[in-house]
């Protein structure tokens, strides 16, 4: 008769991601991995495999959790404005219990150049960011709020490269203020353009 897991899995998913999040993959041994999730060695390989399929599955959480996140606020912003500047707090505040910076810009910093599934991983996502851009450009260059002298996807390109400069920044030591007037110039370049 098999065994029942004595942990909760979307648990342990959850911790392997922060420690993955806060420490990248090089640094995050296996011990490390056993002692932060909280299950045994043996446990972690028959539930989530090898280091690597662990971070792959800690990636896809992240992107889950912060996509949901993202799209939650932008459908709840009454204008494109806003939606925007919900996106950049979120980018610079973080959440409470989460470490600074992005997994998934951290991951691809990291990795990305040797690492095809990760480099996959990453650019899917920022295709989605750039995407979710496009579309607040569109709806605030619709609604009057920004201008149409450039087009929608080469601003998003440039919001989408000032995001991952914030989430790149938000994990070192420069105040929150200074990130905050970045984005709130990016944003503002939208109606001058």
């Amino acid at each position: 008769m098999a065994r029942s897991k004595e942990f909760e899995e979307n648990v342990a998913l959850e911790k392997a991601m922060k420690l993955f999040w806060e420490q990248g993959y090089e640094k995050t041994s296996m011990t490390d991995l056993v002692e932060h999730m909280g299950i045994h060695r043996r446990s972690l390989y028959d539930t989530f495999g090898d280091k690597h399929t662990l971070f792959l599955k800690a990636m896809d959480r992240f992107h889950d959790k912060v996509s949901t996140k993202l799209v939650g606020e932008v459908k709840r912003s009454k204008t494109a404005t806003e939606a925007l500047q919900l996106i950049f707090s979120f980018v610079i505040c973080g959440e409470e219990d989460s470490p600074s910076g992005c997994l998934m810009v951290n991951s691809a910093v990291e990795l990305a150049m040797r690492d095809a599934e990760v480099d996959i991983k990453t650019t899917e996502l920022f295709a989605l960011s750039e995407q979710l851009f496009k579309d607040i450009i569109l709806w605030g260059q619709q609604d009057g709020e920004f201008s149409s002298d450039y087009n929608a996807d080469d601003q998003a390109n440039h919001l989408h490269a000032v995001y991952v400069g914030l989430r790149v920044m938000a994990r070192t030591s420069i105040r929150k203020e200074k990130l905050q007037r970045i984005a709130d110039v990016s944003i503002k370049l939208l109606s001058s353009i």
